[in-house]
């Protein structure tokens, strides 16, 4: 068993959990980073989705896919707390982030939400299948600075578009950034929705909030 980031990348694709786990383990006690190895999960997890839109995996590997990349993302986390460095991180801002209505993938959505966290900013994770009027009301009751909408299928294109237009219509377009982001999006998606910009992976998430808000 080969144990680096392309290993884990493909163990992750090919759904063999055990192995993805062990690799996952292995290199982060060798010192990996946890964004080049957030980086091989989204690889991962990028292959399936593209067979699940295929029709090459269903939805039972959709959620085996996320399992092995929570548990990941905790192995990450406990060893982030053990190191001093790491710990009482100030937090830079506040994000609201979900899958939009329709949709009910949260792998990608996930990947960005850790990535954020680990990165110094408050997330408030609204989840899957979320409606417009629910990101308006986390947006109005944390006073967020950033939006993000994932989705994984194209049938979200119209929540997002609706999703802006709702922030919009409570006054509250001007106070925030809006991106979004998952495999079915791109810059043509980003224009036809409204929103400030597309990230294209979860990096891009991160360094577009930092700019957002001036960090």
């Amino acid at each position: 068993m080969e144990t680096n980031t392309k290993s884990l990348a493909e163990a992750i694709a090919e759904l063999r959990e055990e192995e993805a786990l062990k690799i996952a383990r292995t290199l982060l006690d060798f010192g990996t980073k946890p964004i080049d190895l957030l980086d091989a999960c989204r690889q991962g997890v990028e292959v399936v989705g593209q067979r699940f839109e295929k029709g090459e995996y269903f939805l039972p590997e959709l959620m085996l896919a996320g399992e092995v990349l929570t548990q990941i993302s905790g192995m990450v986390k406990e060893k982030m707390s053990q190191a001093p460095e790491e710990g009482g991180v100030s937090r830079l801002g506040k994000v609201v982030l979900g899958t939009v209505k329709g949709d009910i993938h949260d792998i990608g959505k996930n990947i960005v939400s850790f990535l954020l966290d680990v990165n110094g900013f408050e997330v408030i994770d609204i989840g899957v299948d979320a409606p417009a009027e629910k990101f308006v009301e986390a947006v109005r009751q944390h006073q967020a600075q950033v939006v993000g909408m994932s989705c994984l299928l194209t049938l979200a294109y119209e929540p997002m578009k609706e999703t802006v237009e709702a922030l919009a219509a409570a006054g509250l377009r001007d106070k925030v950034r809006i991106m979004i982001g998952g495999a079915a999006t791109n810059d043509q998606v980003r224009a036809y929705t409204g929103a400030d910009a597309w990230g294209k992976d979860a990096v891009e998430a991160v360094n577009l909030a930092r700019k957002w808000v001036g960090r």
